[in-house]
């Protein structure tokens, strides 16, 4: 340990363990910003629209009620805003698939033809601006591989593979295993990985909790059995292991929840199914692929796929809120959105899309609510305005992004 801050990283040869936030040690930085909790940004996306008889909310706070597909949120209803009637106009009318994918972080026209030209997203652009405060600028994971080619509208498959741009001409790097993404988040490298991450810091975390109080030390202890227990889960897919996709995505989902809390990063995306999704449910009793399904998008089998990933929402969310931070939780010092590339599979309708927000960033965004903007008039439910709003509670502050030049109007 290089002296003592409330973000202690343990460091040992193969590894580097950074820490939840401590509030029992004295801070080596003495600035306002350095006693604040940071603020973090992650987006999960599921491909092909949901379920639209089941997809909606009434009422604020713990009393809200939610349609059977977000039912997995109910306990969390007094920490999220299920926000109806957004749409991303650059690819209304443009054709199915891809190009209603490779723009939805960021509202820029797509270029048709085998070279592709999307533009920033939002995760990518918030990793330019405030990256360089953590070790990793983002983290950007996916459950399914990309898949290459062209598709028969004429827009490549680049776009429905990759919801993360980091420029017009090229997406983000995406990690679809998770051993290699727990590897990196904990600086975990061969030949040390035979050892625990644990057991590579175990004395500098037994000098820490000497120092800290009883509190944090039940925090740490928490922690690190935490640790373990993604570790020991991480070991049984290393190596390409087949892989569950429900063990799949909730491991991505306990990546991101512990690059969040030990801040070694504040943006996060994942791609639970890409469009054009080839993921099969068995363990739903559903034949087929989830693509297939959404073809039917009002039945009672491409809901339970619906519901599973909103499950995978709620599960991190609801881990966020299980660490304690400051005066509340990680979640409260975060904005987590799910959302899906058009409202129905079946129509390939964009006009409006599905989306939920989860926590409070700061204490920025008022939780517990259910607002619809389909009838406010096209200027006024672009979701780039909602990316604007986000991002300059996350200090970034921005004339313009995508097709949008204001913020969102009651979020």
């Amino acid at each position: 340990m290089n002296g003592i801050s409330r973000r202690v990283v343990l460091r040992a040869a193969g590894a580097a363990l950074a820490l939840p936030w401590l509030e029992s040690l004295p801070l080596r930085a003495s600035t306002p910003d350095a006693r604040a909790c940071p603020r973090r940004f992650a987006v999960l996306f599921m491909g092909n629209g949901i379920s639209g008889n089941h997809w909606w909310a009434r009422g604020r706070g713990a009393a809200m009620q939610v349609g059977r597909s977000l039912q997995p949120l109910e306990p969390l209803t007094h920490k999220i805003n299920v926000i109806g009637g957004l749409f991303n106009e650059p690819a209304v009318g443009m054709g199915i698939h891809p190009a209603q994918t490779g723009n939805l972080l960021s509202g820029a026209p797509l270029a048709a033809g085998a070279i592709v030209r999307a533009g920033v997203t939002v995760d990518q652009m918030l990793a330019r601006r405030i990256g360089h405060a953590t070790p990793q600028a983002s983290l950007v994971l996916s459950c399914e591989p990309a898949i290459d080619g062209t598709h028969a509208t004429g827009f490549s498959m680049a776009y429905s593979s990759h919801i993360s741009w980091r420029s017009a001409e090229a997406p983000a790097a995406q990690e679809a295993d998770p051993s290699r993404a727990f590897d990196r988040l904990f600086d975990h490298r061969a030949p040390r990985r035979r050892h625990s991450v644990i057991d590579l810091v175990r004395d500098g975390a037994a000098r820490l909790t000497r120092l800290a109080s009883a509190s944090d030390r039940h925090r740490l202890d928490d922690f690190l059995t935490r640790v373990r227990e993604v570790e020991a889960r991480v070991e049984r897919v290393r190596g390409g292991a087949p892989q569950d996709l429900r063990e799949r995505a909730r491991l991505m989902c306990d990546i991101v929840a512990l690059a969040f809390q030990t801040d070694r990063t504040r943006i996060a995306s994942l791609l639970l199914a890409r469009d054009l999704s080839s993921l099969s449910y068995p363990f739903l009793d559903i034949r087929g692929d989830h693509h297939t399904a959404s073809h039917d998008d009002l039945s009672d089998a491409y809901e339970r796929i619906v519901r599973f990933h909103v499950e995978r929402f709620a599960y991190l969310a609801a881990t966020l809120d299980a660490m304690p931070e400051g005066e509340g939780t990680v979640l409260d010092n975060c904005c987590l959105l799910w959302l899906s590339n058009m409202w129905s599979g079946w129509k390939h309708d964009n006009r409006k899309l599905p989306v939920v927000a989860a926590g409070g960033l700061g204490g920025t965004i008022e939780t517990g609510r259910s607002l619809e903007y389909l009838y406010a008039g096209d200027d006024k439910r672009k979701l780039c305005s909602l990316y604007l709003s986000i991002m300059d509670r996350m200090g970034v502050a921005l004339d313009r992004f995508g097709d949008a030049d204001a913020p969102l109007e009651g979020f």
